[in-house]
């Protein structure tokens, strides 16, 4: 698996995680220099881990643990499984703690987030074999993957999905070139409204995106934020190929302080994990 970067960007670069084993230091690393990390991994490589693990129901949860049973075809149940597994993987090496220490629960609407720990803020995507992981701790932050293949008609979308700006913008490119430009816009919106925790609800013609990712912007094409937030897209050489992208969130709280969880935890929650992490050690 190899991967490049479309254009310029002040995300930190995606890391790949192809198992359990890591690199877990560099989610630290990145956390504790840029303030968050992105990951990926393709799910297969994952799959012994998945399959053969003793300990999924315990790692799953309740509900995930539900859903995964729910699922009937079983490349979906564990490409679900493994998101679920290297979300805790990835949070559980940044907070510094065992994985099922780290319990995941759901908003309104089904975002994900880290129960007890706030200060984290997380992301998740995946489209076949490519599972995307974010985790901010300055801010909001959202990722968005598609298969680099798929084919969005210029003439059928543009007036749901574009602004006056990005419409005047690809009406003037050829169409592989539009058609390009055009999945790389769709993913910087959904990964910018993911991080909103909007989602679709929020019309994709209201904010836009400029030819080096810049945004969000207005309608007719003038910056709309105050650089709080950075963007980034890259292409992953898996199969047939993948564009991710990332919407990434500083809110101003700047990096100070570990991400270790006693850093991050008031002591009575710290207390709380701590007790419940020797609790199913001694269950083993």
């Amino acid at each position: 698996m190899t991967m490049y970067e479309l254009g310029r960007s002040d995300v930190s670069a995606p890391i790949r995680v192809d198992g359990p084993d890591g690199p877990w230091p560099a989610l630290r690393e990145s956390v504790a220099v840029n303030g968050h990390v992105v990951v990926f991994a393709d799910w297969n490589s994952w799959l012994p881990a998945v399959a053969g693990g003793s300990d999924l129901r315990a790692l799953l949860g309740g509900r995930d643990w539900d859903r995964f049973n729910s699922l009937e075809k079983p490349e979906v149940r564990y490409r679900f499984a493994v998101s679920r597994m290297l979300l805790r993987h990835a949070a559980s090496a940044v907070l510094e703690v065992s994985p099922d220490a780290v319990e995941l629960a759901y908003r309104p609407g089904g975002r994900p987030y880290l129960r007890g720990c706030d200060q984290i803020d997380v992301s998740l995507s995946h489209t076949q074999d490519l599972v995307v992981i974010g985790l901010n701790r300055r801010g909001r932050i959202g990722v968005d993957t598609e298969k680099a293949a798929r084919r969005l008609r210029y003439s059928e979308v543009h007036r749901q999905m574009c602004t006056t700006a990005e419409r005047a913008r690809l009406a003037r490119m050829s169409g592989p070139e539009q058609e390009a430009e055009l999945l790389r816009v769709w993913t910087l919106k959904e990964a910018y409204t993911k991080a909103l925790g909007q989602g679709m609800r929020m019309g994709f013609n209201q904010f836009g995106f400029d030819a080096a990712g810049r945004g969000p912007m207005t309608s007719d094409g003038r910056p709309a934020s105050y650089d709080e937030w950075t963007f980034g897209t890259y292409r992953v050489e898996l199969g047939d190929g993948y564009l991710m992208s990332v919407a990434c969130h500083d809110a101003g709280h700047g990096g100070e302080g570990g991400t270790a969880v006693a850093a991050m935890l008031d002591e009575g929650f710290f207390g709380q994990v701590v007790d419940l992490m020797d609790h199913r050690a001694r269950r083993r």
